[in-house]
């Protein structure tokens, strides 16, 4: 059953431009706050599209009050050590990050906690000028679970991650642009951001998707090797570029002053 037949509870699946993928996050009275069901949905939609032959790039996003603002608390409350231990509780939540293609995080209003650490999975975040950012477990006597002391250290630094950690305050859209967290703040309007990284997604979906998938895997390496290590990855991925249909019709293309056509092969 495809993507588009399938019917789902907390998310809303859509395709606003050819060859891209829009999941919504959909518990507008819960502020889009994570649950065990809902990433469950999150999960088996993004497998789907990135299944999709026709889908090139996915976009990801809440509403303009919360993009999510958090983990559910209340499911979280009553659990026990054993029970969160046994059942490795949060660990699917990282599924997502094994996609092939890119995900845009499209950013609105609130991503606190989980949310947060939602959308440092992704490839690209966008913000919206009214994202407001955080990790304020440390006010509910835990720490981040998701990967955000992780990932957050990786994206902006030690020294920042651990006094947000620490602290749980909140930081600002212009404060993740700044840091390099976020690739940029869009303009100021609803729906905004969502449109930006809709579009951005229709430029990545319009390339040839072996070399996306290629560029989206060497990136990802700079962050689990050293650079010498690195630097011949890259140079083997770009290598086995060199195998494919879409090498030969990229540089002819160019060669010949022409637009190329992609079979992604």
């Amino acid at each position: 059953m495809s993507t588009q037949q399938k019917q789902y509870e907390y998310i809303i699946l859509s395709r606003p431009a050819p060859g891209v993928g829009l999941v919504t996050l959909n518990r507008p009275k819960a502020l889009n706050a994570l649950c065990t069901p809902l990433f469950k949905e999150l999960n088996e939609a993004l497998v789907d599209l990135d299944a999709d032959d026709e889908i090139g790039a996915v976009v990801l996003t809440g509403s303009n009050r919360a993009f999510a603002a958090g983990a559910d608390i209340k499911e979280m409350k009553d659990k026990t050590y054993a029970d969160v231990y046994k059942n490795r509780f949060l660990e699917n939540w990282s599924e997502m990050t094994a996609l092939s293609k890119p995900v845009i995080a499209a950013v609105s209003g609130y991503a606190l906690g989980g949310g947060c650490e939602l959308a440092l999975m992704c490839d690209i975040i966008l913000a919206s000028p009214t994202a407001v950012f955080g990790q304020p477990e440390i006010n509910l006597g835990v720490i981040p679970g998701g990967g955000g002391t992780q990932r957050l250290a990786r994206a902006i630094g030690k020294s920042r991650t651990m006094e947000l950690t620490l602290t749980g305050r909140n930081f600002s859209a212009a404060e993740a642009a700044s840091w390099g967290m976020v690739s940029r703040v869009v303009e100021e309007g609803e729906g905004k951001v969502v449109e930006e990284a809709v579009s951005m997604a229709g430029v990545i979906a319009s390339k040839g998707r072996l070399a996306v998938q290629a560029g989206k895997e060497a990136v990802n390496a700079a962050y689990e090797l050293t650079l010498e290590e690195g630097l011949k990855t890259e140079r083997r991925i770009f290598h086995g570029l060199f195998a494919t249909h879409d090498q030969k019709e990229g540089m002819s293309a160019f060669a010949e002053k022409r637009k190329p056509t992609w079979k992604h092969s």
